[in-house]
């Protein structure tokens, strides 16, 4: 179980972060992985799963968004890119994060609009189309200035911050299990 805590001594200035983020290769668009499951049981601590089943309108067993008075099934499962979650991170655990999934897949507008669907590991995952925007306690753990770099309209298209899914299928994830994009929405 980790607690969470940010550290302010690898916080990175805007400036860092845009370059960074400059320097990153492409994330894969069709085929990626699984690069980080994480369960939230009750606030302020995380724990690092090796697998998770998931089943539709449950979300990830015992996350406390199940224990939610109202359930929104628009954000049930919470998932981030790996690459651009370990460039925020800056050498911090990436279980800091309040997302369920890291994946090391292109989670842009343009690659997985909502209603796209993505299979990982034996589950359907639906994208949402509820916006996945940062919090106090985001900035507490990695500084207003990666605030206002996932925050930045200039971004938006890129979704820094993640987005939010929905199982649609049950299904197992591991760690490490491919994430492929089964279908996008035709444009309109």
């Amino acid at each position: 179980m980790t607690t969470l805590v940010g550290d302010p001594t690898r916080f990175l200035t805007l400036d860092e972060l845009g370059r960074r983020l400059e320097a990153l290769g492409p994330s894969p668009t069709d085929v990626g992985r699984v690069a980080l499951i994480v369960r939230r049981p009750r606030e302020g601590f995380r724990e690092v799963l090796d697998r998770v089943h998931l089943i539709p309108g449950e979300g990830v067993p015992g996350d406390r968004w199940s224990l939610k008075p109202y359930l929104d099934p628009t954000t049930q499962i919470a998932a981030m890119e790996s690459s651009v979650a370990e460039l925020i991170a800056n050498g911090q655990s990436l279980s800091l994060f309040g997302d369920n999934l890291l994946l090391s897949i292109d989670l842009s507008v343009r690659n997985v609009p909502a209603g796209s669907r993505l299979r990982a590991g034996s589950a359907i995952l639906e994208v949402t189309p509820t916006a996945h925007t940062p919090c106090a306690k985001f900035r507490a753990r990695f500084g207003a200035d990666a605030v206002r770099f996932v925050s930045d309209p200039a971004h938006a298209h890129r979704r820094l911050r993640g987005v939010y899914l929905r199982a649609v299928e049950p299904g197992e994830i591991r760690t490490g299990d491919a994430v492929e994009v089964m279908s996008r929405p035709a444009s309109g």
